[in-house]
């Protein structure tokens, strides 16, 4: 194991975290009496490093999904993305996707013991970052195994003169191994549901939920934003197995992501809509939130697993 990669432990539950600090900062691995319970999309982690894509528990910074131009608003200005710096993410339709630092090298271990470890990084110190996403911000990240559950735990630090607004989220995926997905079954801790375009961006119409609770994914794909979360735990559930995710309250847009043939599914915390920027300069409730300067937000989501 190279020094990048910080390897927590609980030893009373059996479970071991492995996070790639110099990587995204990623969780890539946690295992409970030696069973994986997070997906990967490539064999080992030096094969993903060589290829990079989404699995584990990747952080979505400075936006999270989809915003729906080469440009975005803060402050009643606009922002436009220089693609030729080559930083920004595209998706199928070119909507700039996921933020800057899925895949940062440049973060930092500041504090580690044999159940968390504390990890910063500093965007503002990365002049191609500042070109695309112009506030001077910092985060933290701990991640913590205690009483059976992990908790990433983030805060994020405005250092700029100006108000910042957060649209980060987290993006993690997870698996069974005691049945097929068609045997899985989700709960989906919501009471809205976000309706999207056909490019995957929300409308700014929101519907109740319509979704069984447990809703059976056999047949059935899911790449959803909720809002008006209840609390309660989002979770995938087979035969024995169980994942369980909660979000803090400063996560109030959930994403779950089910797709056709996948293996996984990621209940995604969220600090604001899809697109928030842009639909809150529109005049549309995004749940956007902002950071005043010289302030910081702090909020934690925790995943427990049980029947492994």
């Amino acid at each position: 194991m190279s020094e990048s990669v910080v390897r927590l432990t609980d030893p009373e539950h059996l479970t071991v975290v492995s996070i790639a600090t110099d990587f995204g900062n990623i969780a890539y691995s946690m295992t409970v009496r030696g069973v994986e319970i997070l997906y990967k999309p490539a064999p080992d982690l030096e094969a993903w490093r060589a290829k990079p894509g989404l699995g584990g528990i990747p952080l979505l910074s400075p936006w999270a999904n989809r915003i729906d131009a080469d440009a975005f608003y803060a402050n009643g200005k606009k922002y436009v993305f220089n693609p030729g710096l080559g930083n920004v993410r595209y998706d199928g339709n070119h909507l700039p996707i996921h933020g800057l630092v899925s895949f940062a090298t440049q973060w930092k271990v500041v504090k580690k013991d044999n159940s968390s470890v504390t990890s910063r990084l500093e965007p503002w110190r990365e002049p191609d970052w500042m070109a695309q996403f112009p506030f001077a911000y910092a985060i933290e990240m701990t991640h913590r195994l205690h009483g059976g559950s992990l908790e990433v735990a983030t805060t994020v630090e405005n250092l700029s003169h100006d108000p910042m607004p957060l649209s980060l989220g987290f993006h993690p995926y997870f698996q069974l191994t005691d049945s097929p997905r068609d045997d899985w079954k989700v709960h989906l801790a919501a009471r809205e549901s976000v309706v999207l375009s056909d490019l995957v961006v929300p409308t700014g119409e929101r519907e109740p939920m319509e979704f069984s609770n447990p809703y059976p994914l056999a047949g059935h794909v899911l790449d959803n934003v909720f809002t008006g979360l209840t609390g309660a735990e989002w979770a995938v559930e087979g035969k024995k197995q169980r994942i369980a995710v909660k979000f803090g309250p400063k996560f109030p847009v959930a994403v779950v992501y089910a797709p056709k043939g996948g293996s996984f599914v990621c209940f995604e915390p969220m600090a604001s809509e899809t697109n928030a920027f842009n639909m809150t300069q529109a005049g549309k409730d995004a749940s956007l939130q902002t950071i005043a300067p010289g302030s910081s937000w702090s909020e934690s989501f925790f995943v427990t697993p049980t029947g492994f």
